[in-house]
């Protein structure tokens, strides 16, 4: 392994990127043993510099970042760690924790509930594909088959024009998101990836 260059304390910083989109997520500190824990679990660990603790990233709220790419730069004392993110990564919520400028103003930033909410979606229903957990609505789906799968697309689609033809708003929004989850549901079911619809998207441009 490269040798790393650690700060007088041990520390090392880590610029966090999500992976998808290459936006800034985050800076943190790591010392020897939490880039260790990250390189073995697979998941952001970093060093608290006020609790002089090591402390794992959505330890407590969910909010994990997945290992997939580690850096150095050319100096090797920063780090650059590609993830994916399954929720923000700023304690506040915000999906960035680099979201204002120094005129005290917000950026506009593609935001987690938003820009990435397709991406996550289809991870938590790729994880329930691969778990089955009991009680999971999207596990009885996979269970059921495609058959039961396509039905439930073909119901969904139905609910859409009926709310639209009926010019009831709400009723769209609220059918057009359950007819998209059904849809990830079957991609996931078919292999289909998100990538592999973006590109055909773009290709359409």
């Amino acid at each position: 392994m490269i040798s790393l260059k650690y700060d007088e304390k041990g520390l090392i910083p880590a610029i966090i990127q999500d992976s998808r989109n290459n936006e800034i997520l985050m800076m943190a500190y790591m010392n020897e043993e939490s880039l260790a824990k990250t390189i073995e679990s697979g998941y952001t660990w970093f060093f608290s510099r006020s609790r002089q603790q090591l402390w794992m990233k959505g330890e407590t709220s969910g909010n994990t970042q997945k290992v997939e790419q580690i850096l150095y730069d050319c100096d090797a004392d920063t780090l650059l760690i590609k993830v994916k993110p399954a929720g923000p990564a700023c304690h506040t919520g915000n999906y960035s924790c680099f979201y204002g400028d120094l005129k005290g103003e917000l950026i506009d930033a593609p935001g987690f509930d938003d820009a990435n909410i397709l991406q996550e979606l289809y991870g938590v229903i790729l994880k329930r594909l691969e778990e089955m957990p009991e009680g999971s609505y999207t596990s009885y789906l996979f269970s059921e088959g495609i058959d039961k799968i396509l039905k439930k697309v073909g119901e969904e689609s139905a609910e859409v024009i009926i709310a639209a033809k009926n010019r009831e708003k709400k009723e769209v929004v609220y059918e057009t998101a359950d007819l998209i989850y059904h849809l990830l549901v079957m991609m996931v079911e078919q292999g289909v990836k998100l990538q592999d619809v973006y590109a055909e998207l773009r290709s359409r441009s």
